[in-house]
């Protein structure tokens, strides 16, 4: 139990790779907040996981994301871990075809979110002594596809933030720590793949990534409880690749 009587906050948790982290967390012995606007996704997810509630939150609401920090307060009595993983995608095309209305919201959701949660939960990682932060970039920050721009800046910035968070949080004992997962089956896969998911489509992806395969919800739970844990005590303000060998 790696995570025994720790309290955890995973956004975007009612599908893909926070569906994963959350399941993960309270296998290993955490209290879980399923945070993520999709009421009923997120209300199944947390169903059918013992030690863990529903909180719908729309990550860019300042007010949505205290009650999400408070509900993890009021009904698990306080937070250890925060695991930033709500994001939305650009739909894979021209840069200046992006509409503004899209822009903004992909700025809100990846970017403002960490932000918010910093502003709101920090105060709580601080008066419990410590705590831990994980981010959920992209291997798009660091080796960026063309026909996403606007989303690879946006978790670029996911990258920089993680790195200052880390600097300014550790008198604090906050650790923070990022994951750059490669393309997976999410609910996010046909909008990178441009609004189509082919087998042909998906060939080509895989035959960038050199083990060969998409990321799954497992692979990236596996690096965030291992960042979460205290097996990871030292580290903080790493950015670490779940990627299958695609950066390098």
């Amino acid at each position: 139990m790696r995570l025994k009587n720790k309290i955890a906050i995973v956004t975007g948790a009612g599908s893909g790779f926070g569906e994963g982290i959350a399941a993960r967390f309270v296998e290993q012995g955490a209290k879980v907040i399923v945070a993520d606007i999709n009421v009923e996704n997120g209300t199944q997810v947390a169903e059918g996981l013992d030690n863990a509630l529903f909180c719908h939150v729309d990550v860019s609401k300042s007010a949505d994301v205290k009650a999400m920090v408070d509900m993890a307060v009021s009904e698990f009595g306080g937070l250890d871990i925060l695991v930033n993983n709500a994001g939305i995608a650009q739909r894979r095309g021209p840069m200046i075809e992006v509409p503004e209305e899209a822009f903004d919201r992909i700025y809100a959701v990846n970017v403002k979110s960490i932000y918010l949660s910093a502003v709101h939960a920090v105060p709580v990682l601080r008066a419990r002594g410590g705590g831990v932060i994980v981010n959920t970039a992209s291997t798009a920050a660091v080796s960026p596809r063309p026909g996403l721009t606007w989303y690879n800046g946006s978790k670029g910035a996911v990258l920089t933030l993680t790195k200052s968070m880390a600097a300014e949080l550790a008198p604090d004992n906050i650790r923070v720590n990022a994951i750059n997962p490669v393309i997976g089956v999410t609910g996010l896969t046909t909008e990178f793949m441009g609004g189509e998911d082919t087998p042909e489509i998906r060939e080509k992806f895989i035959a960038t990534i050199p083990l060969g395969r998409m990321s799954t919800p497992l692979d990236i739970a596996n690096a965030a409880l291992f960042l979460s844990s205290d097996e990871a005590a030292f580290v903080t303000g790493v950015c670490m690749e779940v990627d299958g060998g695609r950066c390098i």
